[in-house]
């Protein structure tokens, strides 16, 4: 009886290490007949911790309907990685509040403009920071496939101008920008 269950066991974890892997796979290669993606040149990580405003996305299932979504970075010098939090309102900006702590880890240590980030253990993501103000006043994250992307920003909001230069060098990148969705942020004063 040990040994069937044993067995079942390890049938299950390999249907879903499989699953979990093509899972992966598709969401981390790059789009046929498109140049990978390239990140930004250096990303200054003190510089870049902090509270980022989601102004717009290909949003992933999870940010289906997401309002007023904000990711914060911190840096965890203990486990050199970077802390994630991110937060938004479902719906409404009184809406039930969504929490979803994640971990990141520098990939590429060189330009420090490659992550992994783990939403749940184990998927890991290829997060790539791919555009980003001199000042740090917005930046723009891709993923190799090109499937999501986020733009946001130190503010709430972002000029119109910037917004609409920020979308023409996506599509220049390859990006479908019709799919790209603004995120309400709406915050009242208390």
């Amino acid at each position: 009886m040990f040994l069937r269950t044993q067995h079942f066991r390890l049938v299950v974890l390999g249907i879903l290490s499989t699953v979990l892997l093509g899972a992966c796979s598709t969401m981390e290669s790059t789009t046929e007949n498109k140049e990978p993606l390239h990140t930004v040149t250096h990303v200054d990580i003190p510089k870049f911790m902090g509270d980022w405003y989601v102004i717009a996305n290909i949003p992933t299932f999870v940010e289906e309907g997401a309002t007023n979504a904000i990711e914060s970075y911190s840096w965890n010098e203990k486990e050199q990685r970077i802390d994630v939090d991110f937060r938004y309102n479902k719906l409404t900006p009184e809406g039930e509040l969504k929490k979803y702590p994640q971990k990141a880890w520098i990939y590429d240590k060189k330009t420090n403009a490659e992550w992994r980030v783990q939403p749940w253990w184990p998927l890991k993501f290829a997060y790539l920071v791919i555009d980003l103000a001199p000042d740090y006043s917005y930046t723009v994250i891709g993923v190799p496939s090109r499937k999501y992307v986020w733009i946001m920003a130190r503010n709430s909001t972002l000029d119109k101008a910037v917004y609409q230069q920020i979308l023409a060098r996506l599509e220049n990148l390859g990006y479908d920008i019709s799919k790209i969705q603004k995120v309400p942020q709406v915050w009242f004063k208390k």
